[in-house]
């Protein structure tokens, strides 16, 4: 008897202009916010994250970011063949940026740059102590105006920084 009722109501609300009113309505919300995630999709990166970055990786075995990584790595390189104190104190302060980075991307949490590299231990790189010692170089450099480096000891630096970066799979 009920059941009766209630598709006889479902049967006279389909008849009606009001019904085919408010169907339009739906299905033009329902279209904008289709269109609107696509829209979303296309222009941010989380859907080329999510898929065509990795797929690119998979492909080629690399990183997605890794080329642009090795350009700027030559790009501290080229700063260190000038010659000069104060292009070599900016070489080790980039590199140590973007070591800071690759460890900020891998997850390493912390807020300071010595508190990242706490989080790491000798099983996943090697050469911790050594980062730690030419760390020290760097502050020096940002703390100290006076400080005076020479072009041996920074090519030093960037030698630990770049072991360590080819050890996290960076380089």
């Amino acid at each position: 008897m009920i059941l009766e009722e209630i598709n006889q109501v479902i049967l006279n609300i389909t008849s009606s202009p009001l019904f085919l009113v408010i169907k339009f309505i739906f299905l033009s919300v329902s279209l904008f916010f289709i269109i609107m995630i696509v829209f979303i999709l296309i222009t941010t990166t989380w859907l080329k994250r999510l898929v065509i970055w990795d797929l690119k990786e998979f492909m080629t075995f690399r990183h997605y970011g890794l080329p642009r990584l090795e350009k700027k790595w030559a790009k501290i390189k080229e700063r260190l063949e000038v010659g000069t104190e104060a292009e070599a104190k900016l070489a080790i302060i980039e590199a140590e940026d973007i070591f800071d980075d690759i460890l900020k991307r891998e997850s390493f949490l912390g807020q300071t740059f010595d508190e990242r590299l706490n989080k790491l231990n000798t099983d996943i790189l090697s050469n911790l102590e050594e980062v730690r010692e030419v760390h020290k170089v760097r502050s020096n450099i940002i703390h100290d105006p006076s400080y005076r480096l020479d072009i041996k000891e920074a090519e030093r630096v960037l030698d630990v920084y770049e072991d360590a970066l080819v050890e996290l799979e960076a380089l």
